[in-house]
């Protein structure tokens, strides 16, 4: 099965709450887009900074999936399916996890990182490896997530 074989998924009315939504992208066979960094699994929060002082915020979960240059990132009561090919139109098109607003993000993939821009206009959020740590940027809040898999997928 092939990533466009799959619907787009998308946050259900007032977000998902208690045990996630299952994969959204399990059982698609489609490798990795060339170039695409491999963020795959279900990753836990061992420190959190936010303007640079540490939070005791440790609670965040995220499951990545990945295939082609598709990326599911299901947390927080929200399911954000995108493709990473920097259009709005094949972005995340969803609700954002703060008050379930609708949000309409670009997604591209910029030196190993997966950076994602509200309305194709500034950059708010990026994903980037370093070693075996997803770091998760969250720029307006100056926010900083290291998170370690806890669990692979798909790889």
């Amino acid at each position: 099965m092939r990533v466009d074989d799959i619907p787009v998924a998308h946050t259900p009315p007032g977000g998902w709450q208690g045990e996630m939504p299952p994969p959204v992208l399990a059982g698609c066979s489609e490798p990795l887009a060339p170039g695409v960094p491999d963020f795959r699994g279900l990753w836990k929060a061992f420190e959190v900074t936010i303007d640079g002082q540490r939070s005791d915020d440790l609670g965040h979960v995220e499951r990545v999936e990945q295939a082609g240059n598709r990326v599911v990132i299901t947390a927080g009561g929200v399911v954000h399916d995108m493709r990473a090919d920097g259009t709005l139109e094949n972005g995340v098109n969803d609700v954002g996890a703060r008050g379930f607003a609708p949000i309409s993000v670009a997604a591209t993939f910029e030196d190993g990182a997966l950076v994602l821009r509200p309305n194709n206009a500034f950059v708010a959020v990026t994903r980037h490896l370093e070693g075996d740590i997803l770091v998760w940027n969250l720029l307006p809040m100056k926010r900083v997530t290291r998170m370690r898999r806890v669990e692979e997928m798909g790889r």
